[in-house]
């Protein structure tokens, strides 16, 4: 599949842009299409290490609390550092994009889930697995804010299949790290250490891809919305030929002129609020699911493989969901109905899980990853909602830093009703409840407009 697409971008806008990181000039047609596949594969390797940090230690979750001598509460706090270290840390990732190039700061984030995830189970104690953990989490932090940027940036007519690919690729990561983690343990001697720490050689894996982009420091630029058909190309205002200058171009001073627009004021458009506020509860969701879901399978008598096992359908179904949804969605110029549809499907899978948790668990955890697909829809809205690659790092990084700190109080406030009624009733009914204003918002953030415009009124 990869090769396949790879040789179709080749043949797109996309190849354009990726540059000879010595001399800064288009490379032969060869070499483009080599770096292009190894720019796809780059992709699809860290969108598959972007999870499983999350997935294996909800998967062990009780085994890690006995091991550290946690509470309920402490536990909660523990499932809540994902959105709070994506909140901190991703809003960052536009800037050091900007200075090092996003190739080499994904490449960072990759080495930095690398280090993590081998420290974590190791340090000792509580505050040692949590900072180890936020090590790791910093690195699929910038990582998440610059996939869109990337994809928007190299592949800027092939936003939907590229972000499908890699919603793809993550959601396949997510459900094996659920499903593998436990037998993984038991096959390593049964030691939740051993179970935790062997992540970090996939990531290791992710990092080699990324070295040959580590030099591109051109970073995010403002004229990221380059066009070209054939061989003429369009940048500012003025159309080259092979880098020729075309008649009736308009002049350089006016070109640069257009480009160098002032910053956009991203918190004036109530699209990039929608859109922020919808991928803060979808995160909520997800990160409640990933966190909690197998605990409360297991307190429903299922057996702790078999929770795992269900953990993974949840996110497995992203695989083929998180490649289709992007696809349709690029289609209609209105996403409101694909935000209703998910949402309902949650609605139904929760309200399952507090009536029979156990007795319909296989469904209850096929709907709700059917709704946690609002995740890559969520990707394809920002990567839709912006004109330029600027606007897209803009929008990308703002919607996902606001978005997560949103999440922040879900998997904690989670934690907190289970330890105290002693039961999964209250927390089951506010993740139910917060389903409703994420509908409301995502058909909000779905309607046909782009941030430029409305932060420009």
């Amino acid at each position: 599949m990869m090769d396949g697409m790879a040789s179709e971008e080749t043949r797109t806008t996309t190849s354009p842009h990726i540059r000879s990181s010595a001399t800064g000039e288009t490379p032969e047609p060869a070499t483009r299409a080599w770096t292009t596949r190894l720019l796809v594969l780059g992709i699809v390797l860290a969108a598959v290490n972007l999870r499983p940090a999350i997935t294996s230690l909800g998967a062990l979750l009780e085994e890690v609390r006995d091991g550290l001598g946690m509470s309920g509460s402490v536990a909660g706090i523990l499932t809540s550092v994902p959105p709070l270290c994506f909140a901190v840390f991703g809003v960052m990732a536009p800037r050091l994009a900007r200075r090092f190039g996003p190739g080499a700061v994904v490449c960072a984030g990759m080495a930095a889930i690398t280090a993590g995830l081998l420290v974590r189970p190791y340090v000792g104690g509580t505050a040692g697995f949590l900072a180890a953990s936020a090590l790791a989490l910093m690195g699929i932090a910038v990582s998440n804010v610059l996939m869109p940027v990337i994809v928007k940036r190299w592949f800027p007519d092939r936003v939907g299949s590229m972000t499908g690919l890699y919603s793809m690729a993550l959601a396949l990561g997510t459900a094996t790290a659920a499903a593998a983690t436990v037998p993984m343990t038991d096959l390593l001697g049964g030691s939740w250490q051993t179970g935790l720490a062997v992540w970090a050689g996939l990531a290791a894996v992710a990092v080699l891809p990324w070295i040959p982009f580590v030099r591109q420091r051109d970073g995010v630029r403002q004229d990221d919305g380059v066009r070209q058909q054939g061989g003429v190309r369009q940048q500012g205002g003025v159309r080259q030929q092979d880098g020729v200058p075309q008649q009736g171009a308009a002049p350089a001073g006016q070109a640069s002129a257009r480009e160098a627009r002032p910053a956009l004021r991203i918190t004036r458009s109530r699209t990039a609020w929608a859109l922020a506020v919808f991928f803060g509860l979808q995160a909520t969701a997800a990160y409640i699911t990933m966190g909690w879901m197998p605990q409360i399978f297991r307190d429903a008598g299922v057996p702790a493989s078999t929770a795992g096992l269900l953990l993974a359908v949840t996110m497995v179904m992203g695989v083929p969901l998180a490649f289709v949804i992007p696809r349709v969605a690029g289609r209609l110029p209105h996403q409101g109905p694909i935000v209703l549809a998910l949402g309902v499907c949650g609605l139904v899978g929760y309200a399952g899980l507090y009536l029979a948790p156990a007795a319909g668990a296989w469904v209850w955890a096929l709907l709700l990853g059917i709704s946690n697909c609002s995740f890559p829809l969520a990707l394809t809205m920002v990567g839709m909602r912006a004109r330029s690659g600027a606007g897209v790092a803009q929008l990308s990084a703002f919607a996902q830093s606001t978005g997560y700190l949103i999440s922040i109080p879900g998997p904690l406030l989670v934690g907190v009703l289970y330890q105290h009624s002693g039961g999964w009733g209250l927390p089951i009914a506010l993740m139910a409840g917060l389903m409703i204003p994420q509908m409301v918002v995502g058909v909000l953030a779905g309607r046909d407009r782009t941030v430029e415009e409305e932060a420009a009124r």
